[in-house]
């Protein structure tokens, strides 16, 4: 499956590892390192995320990070719809 990332998931990333480079850049690599790992991984097991709070999405939860990753299989696509944080409220959609 291939692994397409909307662009509003892309600024969360950038937006996550700039604020953690404030006070540690090499934490921000870490972040971002496991984050694209867990995404990496839905290659081969893309319902491995459970079953999210807006219609047709997953959850994915990083391992040992406080972060969510909702998306949506369309054909042999994946599409990561945001990278958002779990002590944040949920939006209505993605």
């Amino acid at each position: 499956m291939q692994v397409k990332w909307l662009r509003a998931a892309l600024n969360n990333l950038d937006e996550i590892a700039a604020y953690i480079a404030l006070e540690n850049p090499q934490a921000a690599a870490m972040v971002v390192a496991r984050i694209m790992s867990a995404v990496q991984q839905l290659k081969t097991l893309p319902a491995s995320g459970r079953p999210g709070r807006v219609l047709g999405t997953r959850e994915l939860l990083v391992t040992g990070l406080p972060y969510l990753l909702p998306y949506r299989i369309r054909g042999q696509q994946i599409e990561i719809l945001r990278v958002f944080h779990t002590s944040r409220q949920p939006p209505a959609h993605w």
